[in-house]
């Protein structure tokens, strides 16, 4: 992670940490960047410059997102570069857009899950894909006013001029192509099954419901009414108990809740139990497999996913990968191993074969597919999968790295997994934002799970790494 981009982008608190200022100069960058590789390719014969850079931007419901759109806007133009503008929409419908209608990149202008106040600007490679660390330390570098690119170290960025000047262009069209995308991916009528549908008052509340009423379902919407202040406020997948009420007394066959951007989805079936992304990768996993679809028969997983998600993939016979927390590092093991379906525990699902990123949306329709094909109930779809209980525990300490790997805490950790064997399992893993080490035991039952992260705590607390 770079200094002002992590794992998921630039994110802050609108005008305090991330400022207009900020987006303007990342606009003027990437204008700049992409308009002069192009003149150097064309230079050396390894392609035709074919006019000015062209990128993509889409943006959340967030009061500050249009101030951040017109910010990246003015860099672009002003750095000679075409500005397209999908408006409010999805994170993966920027992806999308950029891969399918050759975008040099594109822009997304969200802070997820957080809350109004915060937003981010979360940048796309030309093949939908987050951008690649290399560009974001030029990035980084320009922010900071010591950027060396091309071979030379650059002061000020030049600036368009006359007809060089980029345009503006409003490309609505491109986030109803990819309406028309998901659309078209739905295997079965949804006539006859009652879908709740929690949209966060972010990113999906003009584009879900469009979707599933195309598919036939009956479509029942909360959380659609953005005004700019209530983004995941008490709604969407941070918040599920409002669509678990929903759904129960509306007497509704499933529902899906979605983030701010849309790019995760989290369930509940008709009982008004969650179906969390461990769910989900178990019940669209086990679903290809049995149609011999399981490419590499491999599930991609974090970390953090439920011990009950693994023990359950044992009895499938479906192996499983375990990556860093965070849906970059599960989309790189996808494309260097092949794989098809990966995720987090958060409802960040990627489908390859449709999608470069995780998409809310899809990941609905794709469990609405299973629920069609099988002519079965979610709540039974999701049954065979047991979750085990779980206690985490925060250690704030002095020096995160030293405490996790004291030669006594290890051994801890190692005494505590030899007990467990294979009925349970111990994670120890620094924070990456915070001066915190995470003790998490999954296990039978809470009290062996309490009983063993004391264990841990206990010495990293002996051993003076906690914090007073």
């Amino acid at each position: 992670m770079g200094k002002y981009f992590g794992t998921d982008g630039f994110r802050g608190e609108a005008n305090i940490t991330l400022t207009a200022d900020h987006a303007y100069k990342v606009g003027r960058f990437l204008g700049w960047y992409y308009n002069e590789k192009r003149r150097r390719a064309a230079e050396e014969g390894l392609a035709p410059q074919q006019g000015p850079a062209r990128i993509v931007i889409g943006k959340d419901t967030r009061r500050s997102s249009y101030m951040f759109e017109y910010s990246l806007v003015g860099g672009l133009v002003a750095s000679g570069a075409d500005a397209y503008l999908l408006h409010v929409t999805t994170t993966p419908s920027v992806a999308y857009i950029a891969r399918v209608d050759n975008f040099d990149c594109g822009i997304m202008i969200s802070a997820s899950h957080n809350p109004y106040y915060d937003n981010g600007i979360k940048l796309i490679n030309g093949q939908g894909e987050k951008m690649d660390e290399e560009t974001i330390s030029l990035v980084e570098a320009y922010l900071d006013g010591n950027l060396e690119a091309f071979g030379q170290k650059w002061e000020e960025l030049p600036f368009a001029h006359r007809d060089k000047i980029g345009c503006t262009v409003d490309y609505i069209s491109g986030r109803n192509r990819y309406i028309g995308y998901l659309i078209s991916l739905g295997m079965y009528s949804f006539r006859g099954v009652k879908v709740g549908l929690d949209c966060a008052n972010g990113s999906s509340w003009n584009i879900a419901k469009a979707v599933f009423d195309a598919l036939g379902a009956t479509t029942y919407v909360i959380n659609a009414e953005p005004n700019g202040l209530n983004i995941n406020l008490n709604a969407g997948s941070t918040h599920i108990e409002g669509l678990q009420k929903f759904v129960v007394e509306k007497g509704l066959d499933v529902g899906f809740a979605y983030d701010g951007d849309a790019d995760r989805c989290l369930c509940v079936d008709e009982k008004g139990n969650v179906v969390t992304g461990d769910h989900i990768l178990y019940i669209y996993g086990r679903y290809m497999k049995e149609r011999g679809k399981l490419v590499t028969n491999t599930v991609v997983t974090t970390v953090m996913s439920n011990f009950g998600l693994y023990k359950a993939f044992d009895e499938l016979d479906i192996d499983y990968a375990r990556t860093a927390v965070g849906d970059k590092y599960v989309y790189e093991y996808m494309q260097q191993h092949g794989s098809r379906i990966g995720g987090e525990q958060s409802g960040h699902i990627i489908f390859s074969k449709y999608a470069s990123t995780g998409d809310g949306i899809l990941t609905s329709l794709k469990l609405m597919e299973v629920m069609m094909a099988r002519k079965k109930p979610m709540s039974e779809l999701a049954a065979p999968l047991a979750i085990y209980p779980q206690v985490l525990e925060n250690v704030r300490v002095t020096d995160k790295a030293t405490a996790q790997n004291d030669p006594d805490v290890q051994a801890a950790v190692q005494a505590v997994a030899a007990e467990l064997g294979d009925t349970g399992r111990i994670l120890v893993r620094e924070s990456g934002t915070e001066p915190l080490v995470r003790v998490m035991v999954e296990a039978p039952s809470k009290e062996i799970c309490q009983k063993y992260v004391d264990q841990v705590v206990d010495v990293i607390r002996h051993k003076g790494y906690e914090q007073a």
